[in-house]
């Protein structure tokens, strides 16, 4: 089958995804983490082998666009020598992992991360493609809005613990139990059906009645959530925010700039380690309260083949007439790859013009239909209920 007819599911390296600039190919950095010639080594293949632009997703990954179906080939041995590559498709795709940025040179999230991209790597767990797993073992929990499945994270009282995403309290394990007890949670999820329940996410299987055995049971409540993280200076570095989820290969490479990896988020944003100064270059956000934040934005046409309308246009004109308090979700079509969940305001583009959702997702209900972009632009109070 040729790759670029490979389509409908999330994309990988090994198996890209077609969409309306070539290929899109998803890099997932081991640990959450790129090392600066990791960093520098991205940004050059983007350049040679795709368009020269960078999404950041929702998963902490990193989405290499317009590769050729001749260049791709080439653009896995780049990957391979920058040993960003997994040995094949399914590893690749088991591998669904977020970790916490805020962690230190001698603390647990690391060796965590790696023992379960070790263990997974090794499982014949047939999960669902969206069936992640969160290292949120500070002690602030900063994923818990974030998608994931099973996460290991810290108790109340520094202990460790696995939780089932969507259960208030998890079972607290020693620090050599974390990861198998988190595939067990895997493991019984696949046994008890829950791959074919809910569009195979451990919250719904929870929701429709599924109960966890009693051996992955518990009490331990996890550790507080930390307010939300803005662009500014933190202990472990400077975090910046990438202008609706797309970066440019000059940027990424400044980035990599003497010698500062980078750790991955889930919110658009990626942390230099070590640095002491914000950075400046072009599609940064360095300022903790930028409209452009609050808002949310697909790729749009023409990059995807998929989409109605050129959303990021949409979205930074709309971008400073949100209110602070408001979150604003653009999306080229109904399917919401940019975000599954619900906003303030959303916007559906359709081949009659934008349908507005409010306090919803692109699955519910519009209240308005056929909107056309230049009056929501000339008026953008009708999307608040000016009129």
């Amino acid at each position: 089958m040729s790759v670029a007819s490979v389509k409908g599911w999330c994309p990988g390296a090994i198996r890209p995804m077609q969409s309306g600039d070539g290929l899109v190919v998803r890099v997932r950095p081991f640990g959450g983490r790129l090392d600066a010639a990791q960093t520098a080594g991205l940004a050059h293949l983007a350049d040679r082998h795709g368009n020269g632009l960078i999404d950041v997703t929702s998963r902490a990954n990193l989405q290499i666009r317009g590769v050729s179906e001749t260049s791709h080939r080439l653009l896995l041995d780049g990957l391979a020598q920058l040993t960003l590559l997994d040995p094949d498709a399914d590893t690749e795709s088991r591998r669904n992992i977020l970790v916490t940025p805020f962690w230190c040179d001698g603390d647990e999230t690391q060796a965590l991360a790696a023992e379960l991209e070790e263990a997974l790597a090794d499982s014949v767990l047939e999960l669902p493609t969206k069936f992640g797993f969160a290292i949120d073992d500070g002690r602030s929990r900063v994923l818990a809005g974030n998608s994931a499945d099973v996460r290991i994270e810290r108790d109340l009282t520094g202990g460790l613990m696995v939780r089932a995403d969507g259960a208030r309290v998890g079972r607290s394990v020693a620090r050599g139990e974390a990861v198998t007890t988190a595939l067990a949670f895997a493991s019984w999820f696949v046994a008890s059906g829950g791959a074919k329940n809910g569009r195979g996410r451990m919250a719904a299987h929870l929701e429709s009645g599924a109960k966890l055995p009693e051996m992955l049971g518990g009490e331990a409540e996890p550790a507080p959530i930390m307010a939300a993280v803005r662009p500014g200076l933190y202990p472990q570095g400077a975090m910046v925010g990438i202008a609706f989820g797309q970066i440019s290969h000059a940027t990424l490479n400044q980035l990599s700039g003497c010698g500062h990896a980078l750790r991955m988020t889930p919110w658009r944003m990626v942390l230099s380690e070590g640095r002491r100064t914000m950075p400046s270059a072009s599609g940064l956000i360095t300022e903790a309260y930028d409209p452009a934040l609050r808002v949310v934005a697909c790729s749009g046409a023409p990059c995807c083949g998929e989409a109605y309308a050129d959303t990021r246009g949409l979205a930074a004109a709309l971008a400073p007439n949100i209110g602070e308090a408001a979150r604003l979700h653009v999306s080229g079509c109904a399917k919401g790859c940019a975000d599954s969940g619900a906003a303030a305001i959303t916007l559906v583009a359709t081949a009659a013009g934008f349908d507005l959702v409010r306090g919803g997702s692109t699955r519910d209900e519009p209240i308005l239909r056929g909107l056309d972009r230049d009056d929501i632009v000339r008026d953008p109070s009708i999307l608040m209920g000016g009129h």
